[in-house]
């Protein structure tokens, strides 16, 4: 895993400093408060959210500590020394409450708590929206790419497009998503992930024969050897020269793994390839295909019914696309343990108060029926109410249900080590299992039903009232003129 204590409280926005600053000078910056990080638009015009990358997080929160170099850097921006003599000592101490990593999750519902300082939830929250939006995104991605794929084997070739550093953590979240192996060896080295790879065209052409590519690679690696066939001409030369190494293989005693297609009519190609293949007895030899896959297009392949063993899938999912990013936010929602909330024209916008936890709601077979958001303190709730449109209820009475919120972090510790990616993989597997196949269509998936208590609707509406009041009051009209 990450050494997470070579991690910089420096990694911020400047603002969450600016803020802390302006706490700490005037004694609020110990105030108790607590802060939702939720998300309200499905990426992908998807059904449904992996939520991806709490362990991660959670280390790298544990061990945040101010250096020298970092407050030294800090006083040269103007930083008082005060500050900087509190921030010398700082750690997070608070707890934060939430869904486990891997769980199948939904608009307008929080996934996480940060309970603590107001201090203490400002310096963490640009870490915490950094880490999850990310590997949020590219853990939906990739389970996308695993439903449309079956059972085929599914390889992250991502590491060479990824924006920078992030293609480590892009990886992690690929084969949490349902990916199989991964291109990025450091990435498989930290994370107990599977490694696999096979050759560029620069390989084959600086040989002067590409038979003779084919065969110096074979010698080195007999017993896993993929030979990447669409150098210069995939059925005419790549091909024929493929099926020569491969018999001669199999007269040592060895067997050859793949041969890889990279461009052209990857439909067309893989069946005449499968054709051929087979008519000289090699039915073990694996399809691979990359080039700019995603899964539409996956989806076109095998809906052509391409005989593609094994996808690389680089670009697309490593970024992201089309999205590029979950619009996961980070709001205040108590201080001083009084609820607040933010208003918006939009009443989408519109923050939810308090200290909340979530209820999940299950039909007879087990399947996810409804999320319900209710105050830490309620019982399960009978009866829900649209977040949005208060006319609109759903009758929960005698449904089964159960919390998603557990404590991961208390008093700055996490409760549990890191979950190894491949059982994460799992649990991912085992709860998509559980979402009806209305939420996971490609095309107009079916809206998976969040509500609210009336609880928290009654606390959301006092609030808005309040406000509402005062800004309409006389005082404040005559002193906004």
């Amino acid at each position: 895993m990450f050494k997470y204590d070579q991690l910089s409280p420096l990694y911020t926005d400047l603002y969450q400093l600016t803020m802390s600053q302006a706490y700490f000078l005037n004694g609020r910056h110990e105030a108790p408060a607590s802060f939702d990080y939720f998300f309200r638009k499905l990426p992908f015009s998807g059904g449904y959210v992996i939520f991806t990358g709490l362990d991660e997080l959670l280390g790298m929160i544990a061990t945040l500590r101010f250096r020298d170099s970092d407050l030294a850097y800090l006083k040269k921006l103007g930083f008082r020394d005060d500050f900087l003599a509190y921030l010398e000592t700082f750690s997070f101490k608070g707890d934060i409450f939430g869904m486990q990593e891997g769980e199948i999750v939904f608009p307008a519902e929080p996934l996480l708590r940060v309970d603590g300082t107001l201090l203490e939830g400002q310096l963490i929250e640009t870490l915490l929206l950094n880490i999850l939006n990310y590997q949020s995104l590219i853990a939906t991605k990739a389970s996308r790419i695993r439903l449309v794929s079956g059972h085929r084997t599914l390889s992250d070739f991502g590491l060479r497009r990824a924006q920078s550093f992030g293609a480590i953590s892009g990886s992690r979240a690929a084969c949490i998503g349902g990916f199989d192996t991964t291109s990025n060896v450091f990435a498989a080295s930290i994370y107990g992930l599977t490694p696999s790879g096979t050759m560029a065209h620069s390989f084959i052409e600086c040989f002067d024969d590409e038979l003779e590519a084919f065969r110096k690679y074979a010698d080195a690696f007999p017993d896993s050897c993929i030979l990447l066939i669409d150098t210069y001409d995939t059925l005419k030369s790549g091909l024929p020269n493929a099926i020569t190494v491969a018999k001669e293989l199999e007269a040592k005693g060895h067997k050859m793994k793949a041969i890889r297609l990279d461009s052209g009519d990857l439909a067309y190609l893989s069946k005449k390839v499968r054709q051929i293949l087979n008519k000289h007895g090699l039915h073990y030899v694996k399809i691979v295909v990359s080039n700019q896959l995603d899964e539409d297009l996956i989806k076109s392949l095998l809906d052509q019914h391409a005989p593609i063993d094994i996808f690389g899938v680089g670009t697309s999912m490593i970024i992201g696309r089309p999205e590029g990013a979950l619009d996961g936010v980070y709001k205040l929602v108590e201080s001083d343990h009084l609820p607040r909330l933010k208003i918006s024209d939009n009443v989408q916008k519109t923050t939810l108060p308090g200290k909340k936890k979530v209820f999940r709601f299950t039909d007879k077979e087990g399947n996810y029926y409804a999320d319900c958001v209710g105050l830490d303190d309620e019982d399960i709730p009978q009866k829900m109410i649209h977040p949005f449109e208060k006319e609109k209820s759903l009758d929960l009475a005698g449904i089964d249900s159960h919390e998603l919120f557990i404590c991961h972090m208390a008093n700055g510790n996490p409760l549990k080590s890191p979950t190894p990616v491949k059982e994460l993989r799992e649990r991912v597997t085992e709860h998509l299992a559980l979402l009806p196949p209305e939420h996971k269509r490609f095309t107009y998936p079916h809206i998976y039903k969040v509500g609210i208590t009336k609880k928290l609707s009654d606390l959301r509406n006092s609030l808005l009232s309040k406000h509402r009041q005062y800004f309409q009051s006389p005082d404040t009209i005559q002193a906004s003129e």
